[in-house]
């Protein structure tokens, strides 16, 4: 089992920042690969960000490549999410998720463990 806290949501505006982190904890952190998904109300949770299990590949969904960037700390078991640039359309409850693979994936059904989520709003 693994456990995913997340962290790091509230309100900004338009063109402001954040920085999301997921604490996990259970299973060796680093032989999963991890991934960002979101869900805006009303709307199918879609894919952010994606991260092998080193974190020497990463990959984005097209909406959010060149102003969100993914990375991981190994050693504090611990998966960021900084997000720059921000717009409205940004505006969902952000989740981290891990994979049993040490591949990274674009998909939220190849994810095993999902965290409960931190609410991200951005005011225009």
């Amino acid at each position: 089992q693994v456990q995913l806290v997340e962290s790091g949501g509230g309100l900004v505006q338009a063109g402001g920042s954040l920085r999301l982190s997921c604490a996990a904890s259970g299973r060796t952190f680093s032989t999963f690969a991890m991934g960002w998904f979101r869900q805006a109300p009303e709307k199918e949770r879609e894919f952010v960000a994606t991260i092998n299990w080193s974190g020497g590949s990463t990959g984005y969904a097209d909406s959010v490549k060149g102003r969100f960037t993914v990375s991981r700390d190994n050693t504090k078991n611990l998966l960021y999410l900084q997000m720059n640039n921000l717009k409205p359309e940004d505006t969902a409850v952000y989740y981290c998720a891990a994979r049993a693979s040490i591949l990274r994936s674009t998909i939220d059904r190849d994810y095993n463990y999902w965290g409960q989520g931190t609410q991200v709003t951005v005011s225009s």
